[in-house]
Protein backbone atom coordinates (compact mmCIF):
# COMPACT_ATOMS: atom_id res chain seq x y z
CA UNK A 1 0.00 0.00 0.00
CA UNK A 2 2.83 2.34 0.65
CA UNK A 3 4.65 1.58 -2.62
CA UNK A 4 1.55 2.13 -4.66
CA UNK A 5 1.09 5.39 -2.74
CA UNK A 6 4.97 6.60 -3.25
CA UNK A 7 4.24 5.26 -7.20
CA UNK A 8 1.47 7.64 -7.28
CA UNK A 9 2.73 10.30 -5.69
CA UNK A 10 5.15 11.85 -8.40
CA UNK A 11 2.32 11.69 -11.10
CA UNK A 12 0.37 13.88 -8.78
CA UNK A 13 2.52 16.09 -8.07
CA UNK A 14 3.46 16.55 -11.65
CA UNK A 15 0.33 17.60 -12.19
CA UNK A 16 0.29 20.09 -10.22
CA UNK A 17 3.18 21.35 -11.09
CA UNK A 18 1.57 21.35 -14.72
CA UNK A 19 -1.83 23.11 -13.72
CA UNK A 20 0.24 25.87 -12.14
CA UNK A 21 0.95 29.55 -13.93
CA UNK A 22 4.16 30.80 -13.81
CA UNK A 23 3.70 35.11 -15.09
CA UNK A 24 6.43 35.92 -17.64
CA UNK A 25 9.16 37.68 -15.76
CA UNK A 26 9.11 41.29 -15.86
CA UNK A 27 12.50 41.93 -16.76
CA UNK A 28 12.90 39.58 -19.80
CA UNK A 29 9.07 40.39 -20.80
CA UNK A 30 10.27 44.05 -21.02
CA UNK A 31 13.48 43.37 -22.54
CA UNK A 32 11.69 40.91 -25.33
CA UNK A 33 8.95 43.82 -25.70
CA UNK A 34 11.63 46.36 -26.39
CA UNK A 35 12.89 43.72 -28.81
CA UNK A 36 9.89 43.00 -30.57
CA UNK A 37 9.41 47.34 -31.08
CA UNK A 38 12.04 47.01 -33.09
CA UNK A 39 11.44 44.25 -35.50
CA UNK A 40 7.47 45.19 -35.34
CA UNK A 41 8.63 49.07 -35.83
CA UNK A 42 12.05 48.84 -38.93
CA UNK A 43 11.43 45.13 -40.69
CA UNK A 44 7.77 44.59 -40.65
CA UNK A 45 6.49 48.36 -40.23
CA UNK A 46 3.75 46.55 -38.38
CA UNK A 47 0.14 49.07 -38.30
CA UNK A 48 -2.44 48.22 -36.12
CA UNK A 49 -6.01 48.61 -37.75
CA UNK A 50 -7.90 47.30 -34.64
CA UNK A 51 -6.49 46.53 -30.83
CA UNK A 52 -9.72 45.21 -28.89
CA UNK A 53 -7.23 43.29 -26.71
CA UNK A 54 -5.20 46.70 -25.45
CA UNK A 55 -7.40 47.40 -22.20
CA UNK A 56 -9.29 43.92 -22.19
CA UNK A 57 -10.11 42.74 -18.95
CA UNK A 58 -10.14 39.01 -17.60
CA UNK A 59 -8.83 36.01 -19.22
CA UNK A 60 -8.76 35.42 -22.77
CA UNK A 61 -7.02 33.34 -25.38
CA UNK A 62 -5.36 35.01 -28.60
CA UNK A 63 -5.54 33.13 -31.70
CA UNK A 64 -3.40 34.14 -34.54
CA UNK A 65 -3.09 32.93 -38.38
CA UNK A 66 0.73 32.48 -39.08
CA UNK A 67 2.33 34.08 -42.23
CA UNK A 68 5.78 34.00 -40.94
CA UNK A 69 8.42 32.72 -38.55
CA UNK A 70 8.20 36.18 -36.35
CA UNK A 71 4.70 36.96 -36.41
CA UNK A 72 4.68 36.76 -32.75
CA UNK A 73 6.96 40.12 -32.25
CA UNK A 74 3.52 42.21 -33.50
CA UNK A 75 1.49 40.79 -30.48
CA UNK A 76 4.07 41.07 -27.49
CA UNK A 77 3.90 44.67 -27.43
CA UNK A 78 -0.14 45.18 -28.50
CA UNK A 79 -1.39 44.75 -24.52
CA UNK A 80 0.18 45.89 -21.20
CA UNK A 81 -0.24 42.76 -20.07
CA UNK A 82 2.24 40.31 -19.82
CA UNK A 83 0.72 37.21 -23.00
CA UNK A 84 2.07 34.08 -22.45
CA UNK A 85 2.67 32.28 -25.59
CA UNK A 86 2.54 28.82 -27.22
CA UNK A 87 5.44 27.71 -29.31
CA UNK A 88 6.75 25.08 -30.75
CA UNK A 89 8.84 22.61 -29.22
CA UNK A 90 11.11 22.90 -32.56
CA UNK A 91 11.42 26.57 -32.25
CA UNK A 92 12.01 26.67 -28.43
CA UNK A 93 14.52 23.85 -28.62
CA UNK A 94 16.68 25.55 -30.71
CA UNK A 95 16.86 29.10 -29.64
CA UNK A 96 20.20 30.99 -28.86
CA UNK A 97 18.37 32.90 -26.19
CA UNK A 98 17.02 30.04 -23.96
CA UNK A 99 17.40 32.02 -20.34
CA UNK A 100 15.07 34.55 -21.86
CA UNK A 101 12.31 32.11 -22.97
CA UNK A 102 12.63 30.26 -19.94
CA UNK A 103 11.61 33.26 -17.95
CA UNK A 104 9.22 34.35 -20.57
CA UNK A 105 7.38 31.14 -19.13
CA UNK A 106 6.55 30.22 -22.78
CA UNK A 107 4.54 26.70 -23.89
CA UNK A 108 6.36 24.45 -26.31
CA UNK A 109 4.47 21.67 -27.56
CA UNK A 110 4.78 19.26 -30.12
CA UNK A 111 3.13 20.57 -33.55
CA UNK A 112 0.18 18.67 -34.55
CA UNK A 113 0.52 16.51 -30.99
CA UNK A 114 -1.23 18.18 -28.37
CA UNK A 115 -0.44 16.07 -24.50
CA UNK A 116 -2.51 16.41 -21.46
CA UNK A 117 0.50 18.15 -19.94
CA UNK A 118 0.52 20.85 -22.78
CA UNK A 119 -3.74 21.53 -21.81
CA UNK A 120 -2.74 21.83 -17.97
CA UNK A 121 -0.53 24.43 -18.84
CA UNK A 122 -2.81 26.33 -21.42
CA UNK A 123 -5.71 25.66 -18.63
CA UNK A 124 -3.72 27.33 -15.92
CA UNK A 125 -2.77 30.46 -17.73
CA UNK A 126 -6.95 31.74 -17.98
CA UNK A 127 -7.94 29.81 -14.42
CA UNK A 128 -5.07 32.47 -13.09
CA UNK A 129 -6.97 34.74 -14.79
CA UNK A 130 -4.69 35.67 -17.34
CA UNK A 131 -4.26 35.05 -21.02
CA UNK A 132 -2.27 33.17 -23.72
CA UNK A 133 -1.92 33.59 -27.77
CA UNK A 134 -1.52 30.56 -29.91
CA UNK A 135 -1.36 30.18 -33.45
CA UNK A 136 -3.85 27.01 -34.40
CA UNK A 137 -2.34 25.97 -37.79
CA UNK A 138 1.34 25.72 -35.61
CA UNK A 139 2.93 26.30 -39.34
CA UNK A 140 3.81 29.27 -41.39
CA UNK A 141 3.06 29.38 -44.69
CA UNK A 142 4.99 28.57 -48.23
CA UNK A 143 2.82 29.49 -50.43
CA UNK A 144 0.72 32.57 -48.75
CA UNK A 145 -2.56 30.18 -48.12
CA UNK A 146 -3.35 29.13 -45.23
CA UNK A 147 -1.91 25.81 -43.54
CA UNK A 148 -4.02 22.92 -41.79
CA UNK A 149 -5.41 23.06 -38.63
CA UNK A 150 -5.65 20.20 -36.47
CA UNK A 151 -9.65 19.27 -35.42
CA UNK A 152 -9.21 19.40 -31.74
CA UNK A 153 -8.56 22.90 -31.75
CA UNK A 154 -12.56 23.80 -31.89
CA UNK A 155 -13.07 22.00 -28.43
CA UNK A 156 -10.53 22.88 -26.73
CA UNK A 157 -11.67 26.72 -27.69
CA UNK A 158 -14.92 25.88 -26.07
CA UNK A 159 -13.54 23.66 -23.14
CA UNK A 160 -11.06 26.60 -21.69
CA UNK A 161 -14.33 28.85 -20.92
CA UNK A 162 -12.62 32.32 -21.81
CA UNK A 163 -13.14 35.03 -24.20
CA UNK A 164 -11.52 34.25 -27.64
CA UNK A 165 -9.87 37.16 -29.53
CA UNK A 166 -8.67 36.86 -33.31
CA UNK A 167 -5.09 38.52 -34.24
CA UNK A 168 -5.15 38.42 -38.30
CA UNK A 169 -1.54 39.90 -39.82
CA UNK A 170 -1.68 40.97 -42.93
CA UNK A 171 1.80 40.81 -44.75
CA UNK A 172 4.65 39.20 -43.18
CA UNK A 173 4.53 36.74 -45.50
CA UNK A 174 5.67 38.75 -48.18
CA UNK A 175 8.38 40.95 -45.35
CA UNK A 176 9.77 37.37 -44.37
CA UNK A 177 9.26 34.43 -47.42
CA UNK A 178 9.50 30.98 -45.95
CA UNK A 179 11.26 29.86 -49.09
CA UNK A 180 13.64 32.91 -49.26
CA UNK A 181 14.47 33.73 -46.15
CA UNK A 182 15.92 36.59 -44.32
CA UNK A 183 13.76 39.65 -44.29
CA UNK A 184 11.93 42.11 -46.90
CA UNK A 185 10.67 45.77 -45.42
CA UNK A 186 7.70 46.51 -45.73
CA UNK A 187 3.75 47.19 -44.39
CA UNK A 188 2.29 45.15 -42.31
CA UNK A 189 -1.33 44.87 -40.67
CA UNK A 190 -2.52 43.39 -37.45
CA UNK A 191 -6.34 43.58 -37.05
CA UNK A 192 -7.21 42.58 -33.38
CA UNK A 193 -10.80 41.77 -32.26
CA UNK A 194 -13.02 39.83 -29.98
CA UNK A 195 -14.18 36.93 -32.25
CA UNK A 196 -16.09 34.63 -29.14
CA UNK A 197 -17.73 35.49 -26.01
CA UNK A 198 -17.25 32.85 -23.32
CA UNK A 199 -21.14 32.45 -23.15
CA UNK A 200 -21.41 32.32 -26.68
CA UNK A 201 -19.08 30.26 -27.39
CA UNK A 202 -20.19 27.86 -24.72
CA UNK A 203 -23.49 27.06 -26.24
CA UNK A 204 -22.20 27.23 -29.92
CA UNK A 205 -21.74 24.26 -31.45
CA UNK A 206 -18.37 22.96 -32.41
CA UNK A 207 -18.94 22.87 -36.31
CA UNK A 208 -20.05 26.51 -36.01
CA UNK A 209 -16.86 27.36 -33.72
CA UNK A 210 -15.02 25.44 -36.64
CA UNK A 211 -16.17 27.41 -39.45
CA UNK A 212 -16.22 30.82 -38.07
CA UNK A 213 -12.59 30.11 -36.73
CA UNK A 214 -11.62 28.94 -39.84
CA UNK A 215 -12.90 31.92 -41.88
CA UNK A 216 -11.39 34.21 -39.83
CA UNK A 217 -8.29 32.53 -39.94
CA UNK A 218 -8.44 31.52 -43.23
CA UNK A 219 -5.45 34.14 -45.66
CA UNK A 220 -4.21 34.15 -49.29
CA UNK A 221 -1.33 36.09 -49.29
CA UNK A 222 -1.13 37.43 -52.53
CA UNK A 223 -4.73 38.10 -53.25
CA UNK A 224 -4.49 40.63 -49.69
CA UNK A 225 -1.80 41.86 -51.35
CA UNK A 226 -3.50 43.25 -54.66
CA UNK A 227 -6.02 45.01 -52.00
CA UNK A 228 -2.81 46.23 -50.44
CA UNK A 229 0.08 47.01 -52.75
CA UNK A 230 2.72 47.24 -50.38
CA UNK A 231 6.43 46.94 -52.33
CA UNK A 232 8.45 45.34 -49.88
CA UNK A 233 12.60 45.19 -50.60
CA UNK A 234 13.78 42.66 -52.79
CA UNK A 235 9.73 40.90 -53.54
CA UNK A 236 10.72 40.22 -57.05
CA UNK A 237 13.32 38.11 -56.37
CA UNK A 238 12.46 34.55 -56.98
CA UNK A 239 15.43 32.41 -55.61
CA UNK A 240 14.20 29.83 -53.50
CA UNK A 241 10.28 29.96 -54.71
CA UNK A 242 11.23 26.80 -57.19
CA UNK A 243 11.20 24.14 -54.27
CA UNK A 244 7.89 25.10 -53.77
CA UNK A 245 6.36 25.54 -57.23
CA UNK A 246 8.44 21.97 -58.24
CA UNK A 247 5.90 21.37 -61.03
CA UNK A 248 5.03 23.57 -63.99
CA UNK A 249 1.28 24.26 -64.38
CA UNK A 250 1.11 24.03 -68.06
CA UNK A 251 2.66 20.57 -69.05
CA UNK A 252 3.16 18.96 -65.41
CA UNK A 253 6.49 17.74 -65.17
CA UNK A 254 8.37 17.58 -61.71
CA UNK A 255 11.37 19.51 -60.85
CA UNK A 256 11.54 21.32 -64.13
CA UNK A 257 10.93 24.67 -62.36
CA UNK A 258 14.23 26.69 -62.13
CA UNK A 259 15.15 30.33 -61.17
CA UNK A 260 16.59 32.22 -63.22
CA UNK A 261 18.31 35.43 -62.71
CA UNK A 262 16.45 37.26 -59.93
CA UNK A 263 13.05 37.31 -60.87
CA UNK A 264 12.42 34.31 -63.57
CA UNK A 265 10.68 31.16 -63.28
CA UNK A 266 11.11 28.76 -66.24
CA UNK A 267 10.53 25.44 -66.85
CA UNK A 268 12.92 23.26 -68.81
CA UNK A 269 10.60 21.29 -70.12
CA UNK A 270 7.92 22.99 -72.11
CA UNK A 271 9.55 26.35 -72.04
CA UNK A 272 7.02 27.78 -69.40
CA UNK A 273 8.26 31.16 -68.02
CA UNK A 274 6.87 33.58 -65.58
CA UNK A 275 8.69 36.99 -64.22
CA UNK A 276 8.01 38.52 -60.93
CA UNK A 277 6.98 42.17 -60.05
CA UNK A 278 8.02 44.76 -57.65
CA UNK A 279 4.83 43.36 -56.00
CA UNK A 280 5.65 39.58 -55.92
CA UNK A 281 2.98 39.28 -58.74
CA UNK A 282 3.74 36.47 -61.42
CA UNK A 283 3.86 37.75 -65.32
CA UNK A 284 4.27 34.83 -68.27
CA UNK A 285 5.28 36.11 -71.58
CA UNK A 286 2.18 34.62 -73.27
CA UNK A 287 -0.89 36.21 -71.21
CA UNK A 288 -3.75 32.91 -71.61
CA UNK A 289 -1.04 31.16 -69.53
CA UNK A 290 -0.40 33.18 -67.02
CA UNK A 291 -0.91 32.45 -63.33
CA UNK A 292 -0.71 35.78 -61.38
CA UNK A 293 -0.38 34.43 -58.04
CA UNK A 294 1.92 31.87 -56.51
CA UNK A 295 -1.00 31.04 -54.03
CA UNK A 296 -2.62 29.68 -57.36
CA UNK A 297 0.00 27.52 -59.00
CA UNK A 298 0.66 25.92 -55.89
CA UNK A 299 -2.85 24.91 -55.70
CA UNK A 300 -2.95 23.87 -58.99
CA UNK A 301 0.47 21.57 -58.13
CA UNK A 302 -1.74 20.21 -55.13
CA UNK A 303 -4.70 19.64 -57.68
CA UNK A 304 -2.71 17.69 -59.88
CA UNK A 305 -1.25 15.42 -57.01
CA UNK A 306 -4.74 14.40 -55.77
CA UNK A 307 -5.16 12.79 -59.38
CA UNK A 308 -1.81 11.15 -58.97
CA UNK A 309 -2.06 9.76 -55.38
CA UNK A 310 -4.51 6.46 -55.38
CA UNK A 311 -4.19 3.07 -53.82
CA UNK A 312 -0.87 1.47 -53.56
CA UNK A 313 1.06 5.40 -53.77
CA UNK A 314 4.83 4.85 -52.63
CA UNK A 315 7.36 7.18 -51.92
CA UNK A 316 10.75 6.88 -50.71
CA UNK A 317 13.77 8.82 -49.56
CA UNK A 318 16.63 8.65 -48.08
CA UNK A 319 17.55 10.93 -45.79
CA UNK A 320 19.91 12.04 -43.37
CA UNK A 321 18.68 12.62 -39.73
CA UNK A 322 19.93 15.20 -37.26
CA UNK A 323 18.24 15.74 -33.54
CA UNK A 324 18.15 18.63 -31.10
CA UNK A 325 21.61 18.84 -28.97
CA UNK A 326 19.85 19.90 -26.01
CA UNK A 327 23.48 21.51 -24.52
CA UNK A 328 24.13 23.87 -27.78
CA UNK A 329 20.35 24.27 -28.46
CA UNK A 330 20.83 23.23 -32.64
CA UNK A 331 20.00 20.51 -34.51
CA UNK A 332 23.24 18.24 -34.92
CA UNK A 333 24.11 14.99 -37.55
CA UNK A 334 22.92 12.10 -35.66
CA UNK A 335 22.50 9.35 -38.48
CA UNK A 336 20.50 8.21 -41.42
CA UNK A 337 17.71 6.28 -42.82
CA UNK A 338 15.11 6.17 -45.38
CA UNK A 339 11.62 7.26 -45.35
CA UNK A 340 8.72 5.93 -46.40
CA UNK A 341 5.98 7.32 -47.54
CA UNK A 342 2.34 5.28 -48.80
CA UNK A 343 -1.16 5.70 -48.72
CA UNK A 344 -1.22 3.64 -45.49
CA UNK A 345 1.76 4.10 -43.51
CA UNK A 346 4.40 7.15 -42.69
CA UNK A 347 8.06 4.90 -41.62
CA UNK A 348 11.47 6.68 -40.75
CA UNK A 349 13.50 3.37 -40.16
CA UNK A 350 17.81 4.22 -40.11
CA UNK A 351 20.22 4.45 -37.30
CA UNK A 352 20.35 7.83 -34.87
CA UNK A 353 23.56 7.83 -32.66
CA UNK A 354 24.73 4.74 -33.60
CA UNK A 355 21.22 2.30 -32.54
CA UNK A 356 18.66 1.18 -34.74
CA UNK A 357 15.66 3.38 -35.13
CA UNK A 358 11.65 2.68 -36.57
CA UNK A 359 9.16 4.92 -36.47
CA UNK A 360 5.28 4.80 -37.79
CA UNK A 361 2.49 6.21 -38.10
CA UNK A 362 -0.32 6.15 -40.24
CA UNK A 363 0.24 8.18 -43.31
CA UNK A 364 -3.33 10.29 -42.46
CA UNK A 365 -2.31 10.75 -39.08
CA UNK A 366 -0.94 14.69 -39.18
CA UNK A 367 -2.22 17.33 -41.63
CA UNK A 368 1.46 18.38 -42.31
CA UNK A 369 4.56 18.74 -41.27
CA UNK A 370 7.30 21.11 -40.18
CA UNK A 371 9.67 21.81 -43.00
CA UNK A 372 11.46 23.81 -45.14
CA UNK A 373 11.04 23.69 -48.85
CA UNK A 374 14.16 22.39 -50.96
CA UNK A 375 15.52 21.31 -47.13
CA UNK A 376 13.93 19.18 -44.69
CA UNK A 377 10.69 17.93 -42.57
CA UNK A 378 10.90 17.11 -39.40
CA UNK A 379 8.95 13.58 -37.64
CA UNK A 380 8.07 13.86 -34.45
CA UNK A 381 7.76 10.87 -32.31
CA UNK A 382 6.39 12.15 -28.83
CA UNK A 383 9.06 14.44 -27.70
CA UNK A 384 11.74 13.43 -30.12
CA UNK A 385 12.15 15.38 -32.98
CA UNK A 386 14.07 13.87 -36.17
CA UNK A 387 14.97 16.53 -38.68
CA UNK A 388 15.18 14.40 -41.83
CA UNK A 389 17.55 15.90 -45.00
CA UNK A 390 16.69 14.37 -48.30
CA UNK A 391 19.50 13.67 -50.49
CA UNK A 392 17.01 15.46 -53.22
CA UNK A 393 15.93 18.35 -51.55
CA UNK A 394 13.16 19.03 -54.15
CA UNK A 395 11.07 16.22 -53.12
CA UNK A 396 10.87 17.86 -49.78
CA UNK A 397 7.70 19.75 -50.81
CA UNK A 398 6.21 16.79 -52.93
CA UNK A 399 6.84 14.89 -49.56
CA UNK A 400 4.52 17.32 -47.72
CA UNK A 401 1.33 18.06 -50.79
CA UNK A 402 0.81 13.52 -50.85
CA UNK A 403 1.06 13.90 -46.75
CA UNK A 404 -1.63 16.83 -46.80
CA UNK A 405 -3.69 14.90 -49.34
CA UNK A 406 -3.48 11.42 -47.51
CA UNK A 407 -4.46 13.58 -44.16
CA UNK A 408 -7.42 14.95 -46.04
CA UNK A 409 -8.47 11.19 -47.36
CA UNK A 410 -7.96 9.71 -44.04
CA UNK A 411 -9.80 12.55 -42.33
CA UNK A 412 -13.37 12.12 -44.61
CA UNK A 413 -12.97 8.76 -44.44
CA UNK A 414 -13.09 8.89 -40.88
CA UNK A 415 -16.42 11.17 -40.79
CA UNK A 416 -18.00 8.87 -43.00
CA UNK A 417 -18.30 6.47 -40.28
Amino acid sequence: MLSERNERKPSEEKKRSESRYRKPGFFSYTLARFAAFFVSRLIFKRKILRNEIRRAKGPYVVIANHEAALDFVNLIGATPRRLTFVVSNSFFSTLPVQGVMRRMHVIPKQQFQTELSDLRRMKAVVDSGNSFVIYPAGMMSENGLSTPIPEGTWQFLRWLGVDVYMAKTVGTYFAMPKWAGGFRRGRTYLDIYKLFGKEELSAMPVEDVRRRAEEALFFDAYREQEKYKVLYKGNHRVQGLENVLYMCPICGKEFSIRAAGENELVCDACGFSEKADAFGFLHAQKKKREIRYVSDWSSRILERQRKKIGKGFFLRLKTAIRTIDPKKHKFRDSGEGVVTLTDEKLILEGKVGGEPLRIEHPSGAFPILPFSPGKHFEIQNGKEIYRCLPEDGRQVMKFIDALKILHERSAVAAKAK
